[in-house]
């Protein structure tokens, strides 16, 4: 048997922090450190406010080759010279708590934030190992799919493209993910963006953009730069949804007009802003086609 290799401290690290990271990496789960609030660490300078370009790899860790703790979930890393590198000296020497990519151990959280979510999982979902957390538990399943935030009222789900507080291994035997809790993520294709989300974009004007339409270019283009903020800013989790909420809004505002309104050609621009956060393109389509078709029944 040959001799383990020692391992490297990073200077000012936190002891147990750093050993819980090594342990975890060396068994197949990548870490992270969190700051406080249980939060990652900001990027880099040189991808600050997506100076990068906003990582369009990000549908997979590994691939940035900044040398710190940078773009989140997708810092998280088995490699213990990158855990214990100097550059990450300085997270860990910050770090109040240490986060794995579930995804990238082949796991699913479903995260259960209160009672209620609880007893919900407790009479609908299989059992498996469950972790207690602060509020509640997270029930931890074998098997990867798409994150998802507020699927229910207190729960969320997290595995691919998220991250997960390291709160132990937790008792019980893990069992295989199972379609009950796949069908979570998948209800987000019709379930309306959470209220405010983009209630407050400006009154319509009375110049049309395209035959029939009834609202000025400007007002258009307006709440649909405003909606592709959103669905670009949910770099974690929940563009889908949001990318429907954005579809559906805008064809609220045309339910009146006698049409056509050329809301296909905005869809598409809605569709690339979520495919350039890592929604699967064929799921954007579906949800925005889904948010276009909700108000009539019809895509405008």
């Amino acid at each position: 048997m040959t001799q383990p290799t020692p391992i490297r401290r990073a200077p000012g690290h936190k002891p147990h922090l750093l050993d819980t990271a090594l342990t975890l990496a060396a068994n197949g789960i990548p870490p992270l450190p969190l700051r406080a609030e249980k939060v990652p660490f900001g990027n880099c300078p040189n991808c600050t406010n997506n100076a990068c370009g906003g990582r369009p790899n990000m549908k997979s860790p590994g691939p940035c080759h900044c040398p710190g703790v940078c773009h989140a979930w997708a810092a998280a890393t088995t490699d213990p010279h990158t855990l214990t590198s100097p550059p990450w000296a300085s997270a860990w020497h910050r770090a109040a708590a240490v986060a794995y990519h579930p995804g990238g151990a082949g796991v699913t959280v479903v995260d259960l934030d209160n009672a209620a979510a609880m007893e919900w999982a407790r009479t609908t979902l299989p059992a498996t190992r469950t972790v207690p957390t602060t509020r509640g538990e997270h029930w931890i399943y074998q098997g990867v799919m798409r994150s998802a935030n507020h699927v229910r009222p207190g729960v969320d789900v997290k595995s691919h493209m998220t991250y997960a507080r390291w709160l132990g291994h937790g008792t019980g035997r893990m069992t295989e993910l199972p379609d009950a809790v796949r069908a979570l993520a998948v209800k987000e294709d019709t379930t309306p963006a959470r209220a405010g989300v983009v209630s407050s974009l400006p009154a319509p004007g009375d110049r049309s953009i395209a035959t029939g339409c009834r609202h000025t270019e400007r007002f258009v283009r307006t709440g649909l730069e405003r909606g592709l903020a959103l669905v670009r800013a949910r770099t974690e989790s929940g563009a889908g949804s949001q990318a429907f909420g954005t579809a559906r809004f805008l064809a609220v505002q045309h339910t009146a007009c006698p049409g056509p309104c050329a809301l296909e050609a905005l869809g598409e621009e809605i569709v690339a802003a979520a495919v350039s956060v890592g929604v699967p393109e064929p799921y954007a389509r579906r949800a925005v086609t889904n948010g276009l078709q909700a108000p009539s029944g019809r895509v405008a």
